[in-house]
């Protein structure tokens, strides 16, 4: 009788693909971790894969890693919505230089096979950008919000970011939610602002990426 439960248990786990997801994670020092996310083998459910990282003094903080192994700073997660924020990578300026810090990693990109993607409610703000932009429905004019970000967030800063072309655009539906691109012959750095108001000044805009993601089956 043993045999024949054990039996129908791991054929139901093979036919479902998953093992059945286990109880809520423990906090990540201070930092409360919802269901279903899992920072270990032992709690939540392993397609919701985040990190804890206590180095910061024991406080605990909450990551993200990308497709490409880049991890981003989780700042916060709404359980009712199914949705969380992670940071955007840090604009590296080194003399003529702007990128971001995951340049090399081509910026984000998601795991399709995994219950996550970019929402529609991040406006994308690209700075760098190569004339080849000007041939896409992007918003690269003098009236776009990349410019009151290089005007403002950047005023008398000396860096390759502030001049040179800048474009926006809203990540809708159209378009790929699993990547926001940086590379060599397109744009170089990118920030990203969710749910964005232009009538706010662009200090209290709220930076960040959203995620969302597919409730467990």
């Amino acid at each position: 009788m043993v045999l024949t439960f054990f039996v129908f248990m791991l054929m139901n786990i093979i036919k479902t693909g998953h093992v059945s997801a286990l109880g809520s994670c423990p906090k990540c020092g201070n930092v409360e971790v919802p269901y279903p996310f899992s920072t270990d083998d032992t709690c939540g459910d392993s397609r919701y894969k985040i990190y804890c990282n206590n180095s910061n003094n024991g406080n605990g903080i909450l990551e993200f890693k990308s497709a490409e192994g880049f991890y981003y700073k989780i700042l916060s997660i709404d359980p009712s919505a199914q949705r969380l924020i992670i940071s955007p990578p840090d604009l590296v300026q080194d003399g003529d230089t702007c990128q971001t810090s995951d340049f090399s990693l081509q910026g984000l990109r998601l795991d399709e096979h995994l219950p996550f993607n970019v929402s529609t409610r991040n406006t994308v703000i690209l700075l760098n950008c190569s004339d080849n932009l000007l041939r896409s429905p992007l918003n690269c004019t003098s009236n776009s919000l990349c410019r009151v970000f290089q005007d403002k967030m950047l005023e008398g800063k000396n860096n390759a970011c502030k001049g040179g072309l800048c474009c926006h655009y809203l990540k809708d539906s159209h378009m790929t939610s699993y990547v926001i691109r940086v590379r060599v012959g397109g744009c170089t750095a990118y920030t990203s602002v969710v749910d964005i108001r232009p009538e706010d000044p662009v200090e209290k805009w709220s930076y960040g990426i959203e995620l969302q993601w597919l409730p467990p089956n």
